[in-house]
């Protein structure tokens, strides 16, 4: 049994890295895609994970099955296609960190992935079951994703969903906001940043909009991510906050997967029994993906930047 197993893209992501001799922008690859760091962020933790997805038979998708196999992910439920690139994302920094993504994705391997090539098996053995939003964007991964989440809940394993909103690779935002509520249907765990919030509620204050967003699908758990505002868990009838920590931000990229990542492992822990986690309990739960994710921001990349044990206890320490 694996500890989560995870569905969706799989991706490189070319992060800026200058100018080179000539004046031209220089692009450091990194693995990436938002499922895949959530396990990559588990694996630091220690817990085992699996993923289903696809990449291309070409140099970047054997790239991306050997980082899942030196991370310790099982890739049992990659597929290789022959016929689809690997899909590849540009992305841009400001001087604060935070990125904006162009996406090179038109037929590409991810949104290729077809439901009979999704490994039921590897779902059901999972205690948890992970996924995001981007892949309803095409049919095939759209059905894809579904036929996993039926496959969950049915066999009565956790879901978890970070809807992860890039509104560009979307033709109709209208079907946007229908796919993000499709699958926040089936979670028990949501993690959602204040900006995915404001898509759904047209609400800019977090704690309110979470509130709406508890009543129309009353999730187990809920984690509301602020950028440099810090975050937000509310469970029952309390709502916690907390900062970022003090490190110094170079690259926002990865950091709301490192903090589900964290969120998880820490669920894991507690053995998913949600209804003995007290506001004592959620308040540590918290502070510790805040952790880990303010720590995701002073590396580049999302799966390279994914922290180990050792790091996020320091860092809790020194802001003890």
């Amino acid at each position: 049994m694996f500890d989560t197993v995870a569905l969706g893209e799989l991706l490189i992501d070319f992060t800026p890295r200058g100018v080179g001799e000539q004046g031209s922008p220089v692009f450091e690859a990194n693995p990436g895609g938002a499922p895949c760091n959530v396990l990559a962020a588990l694996r630091r933790l220690g817990k085992s994970a699996a993923f289903i997805g696809k990449v291309g038979d070409d140099m970047f998708g054997r790239w991306l099955a050997e980082t899942l196999r030196q991370l310790g992910i099982d890739a049992g439920g990659l597929i290789t296609s022959e016929e689809y690139f690997t899909t590849l994302a540009f992305v841009k920094l400001d001087e604060a960190g935070n990125r904006e993504f162009s996406f090179s994705r038109k037929n590409s391997a991810d949104v290729m992935l077809r439901p009979e090539e999704v490994d039921e098996n590897l779902i059901r053995n999972g205690r948890i079951f992970h996924c995001g939003t981007l892949s309803f964007t095409h049919p095939s991964s759209r059905a894809a994703v579904l036929k996993g989440l039926e496959t969950a809940k049915q066999a009565g394993v956790c879901i978890s969903v970070d809807p992860n909103l890039r509104e560009p690779l979307w033709k109709d935002l209208a079907d946007a906001r229908a796919a993000t509520r499709q699958a926040l249907g089936y979670a028990d765990v949501i993690k959602i940043s204040d900006y995915e919030l404001e898509f759904l509620y047209g609400e800019k204050d977090v704690v309110k909009a979470s509130r709406l967003l508890l009543e129309e699908f009353s999730p187990k758990i809920l984690f509301s991510t602020c950028g440099k505002e810090g975050a937000y868990l509310l469970k029952g009838d309390f709502v916690l906050h907390h900062p970022c920590f003090d490190v110094k931000t170079i690259d926002t990229t990865g950091a709301g997967d490192a903090f589900c990542g964290a969120a998880l492992s820490r669920l894991l822990d507690a053995g998913l029994d949600f209804d003995a986690l007290d506001e004592a309990a959620c308040a540590a739960l918290l502070r510790y993906a805040s952790a880990a994710a303010s720590l995701a921001t002073a590396k580049r990349g999302a799966i390279p930047a994914m922290p180990a044990p050792a790091e996020i206890e320091a860092l809790l320490a020194a802001e003890a």
